[in-house]
């Protein structure tokens, strides 16, 4: 293979959308993915970077001139994670996914209060809704926030999916797109010693594999975005869906491997479905028979809900140095 050939990631990006994992602004603009995320742990990171400097001391000037104290803690939270996201918007060209508070994961009222106050946030630094996704956590509270989010013409991401009950439930509430977290499923197997021997058998990949195939049987428009990849082999046994949302360093990986990348999924014509629609039982039931599902799940949400609250930490921190 020459250096002249096409690099995995040049491949990939004629397969698959290419989204970038990261709050990373160097690595955006270096890497040029189509769309971005931003999240707790990456704004958090991203307090780092010489390139967000003037806006962490922009907003807290602006939270001392207001008195300070940690009533303001999460209004500068909030703040920052829209500026870091409207600074990342002007490197794509698509979306930049923006995470409402973990810690509301089960407050249907609460996610669609947050969502709203951040498209409006972002309308402020002239960024529109049709560039944003807001991103909420899977559970029914969240389904059901993003069932009237997306009535209202707002896009949402729904993560953490782990369960196809719980995939195709997001699917039916009109989700523009779900991130099934490939690594994690993968995670699980393997605490719980039953590691595959080949990528056809990764559990997380073959869940991905399989949400895809109904998705598109059902003619469905729900985005699938995998997610979480814990390595090359498990974006390239998915190429070809819908999208993949992955790191800095698996992408800079990919840019560095010049083999050849086939397709491993396409899209298929849709067919009848004769299916009972997901209820709030249903959906229930099939996450607590699921021990992968419930455990992740409940985790996730835990892990997510930490990071916030570690970066409110900070700008506690910050705001009373």
């Amino acid at each position: 293979m020459t250096d002249t050939a096409p690099s995995k990631l040049q491949q990939l990006r004629d397969l698959s959308v290419v989204v970038a994992d990261t709050g990373d602004y160097d690595a955006i603009k270096r890497l040029k993915p189509v769309d971005c995320t931003t999240n707790p742990t990456l704004v958090k990171k991203a307090l780092d970077l010489p390139v967000y400097a003037d806006l962490i001391e922009e907003q807290l000037a602006w939270a001392r001139a207001q008195g300070g104290g940690d009533a303001l803690v999460d209004e500068v939270v909030d703040r920052l994670t829209i500026g870091v996201g409207a600074r990342l918007a002007g490197l794509i060209p698509g979306r930049v996914s923006t995470e409402v508070d973990a810690d509301q994961a089960y407050d249907t009222g609460a996610t669609i209060a947050k969502a709203r106050k951040f498209v409006q946030m972002y309308a402020d630094h002239g960024i529109d809704r049709d560039r944003i996704l807001i991103k909420v956590a899977s559970t029914w509270e969240g389904v059901e926030a993003a069932r009237q989010l997306q009535a209202e013409g707002i896009d949402c991401n729904l993560t953490l999916i782990f369960n196809p009950t719980q995939a195709i439930a997001c699917a039916e509430a009109g989700a523009f797109l779900i991130s099934p977290f490939v690594g994690r499923i993968l995670d699980w197997y393997v605490a719980n010693g039953q590691a595959p021997a080949h990528i056809d058998e990764d559990p997380g990949v073959m869940f991905v594999r399989g949400v895809y195939t109904e998705f598109k049987r059902r003619g469905s428009p729900t985005v699938v975005m995998g997610a979480s990849f814990r390595s090359t082999a498990q974006i390239e046994a998915l190429a070809g869906c819908d999208r993949l949302t992955i790191s800095p360093d698996l992408l800079e990986t990919l840019d560095q491997d010049r083999g050849p990348l086939p397709r491993k999924l396409s899209p298929r014509e849709a067919q009848p479905v004769n299916a009972s629609a997901v209820t709030a039982d249903s959906f229930g039931a099939a996450i607590q028979a699921d021990p992968m599902a419930k455990e992740k799940l409940a985790t996730g949400i835990e892990t997510f809900a930490k990071d916030l609250a570690a970066l409110r930490a900070t700008v506690r921190e910050k705001l009373s140095a």
